[in-house]
């Protein structure tokens, strides 16, 4: 008799889309990569954008490996924000609409801090959806 297997997946697909992009919005991260000696001074992380929008926020974001991105601060033009709770003390950033940047300022960096940084412009929306799928083996 013959007995069929079957094996369940998860396919998990993440993607980001924007509500409201126009194709000029865009943001820019010039350094790839940037390094700091640990508790010395600071590092800085520069983000330049270009928007069409008269009131653009943006919003900065961390990922270590195999993590999902954690939520940071956020920077209006006009207005002060918000910060994470975790991340309030050593993380700064101002918003400089003159030079269209959102630098981030992290004080006395530690080996932890060691990630990747994303500056977003909003509306950024990331939508997770699982899907399984059953294949005979």
């Amino acid at each position: 008799m013959n007995t069929m297997r079957s094996c369940v997946e998860t396919l998990l697909i993440l993607f980001a889309t924007c509500m409201e992009c126009r194709g000029q919005d865009s943001v820019k991260q010039p350094k790839s990569f940037q390094s700091a000696y640990e508790e010395e001074g600071s590092v800085t992380l520069d983000c330049k954008y270009n928007t069409t929008s008269s009131n653009p926020t943006l919003l900065w974001y961390r990922q270590n490996s195999y993590d999902s991105p954690k939520y940071i601060l956020r920077r209006h033009k006009f207005g002060d924000g918000d910060e994470a709770s975790e991340f309030k003390g050593r993380f700064h950033s101002r918003h400089d609409s003159t030079s269209k940047s959102v630098p981030l300022t992290i004080e006395n960096p530690r080996v932890s801090d060691s990630a990747l940084y994303y500056c977003a412009l909003q509306p950024t929306v990331t939508t997770g959806y699982t899907e399984l799928e059953q294949k005979p083996t």
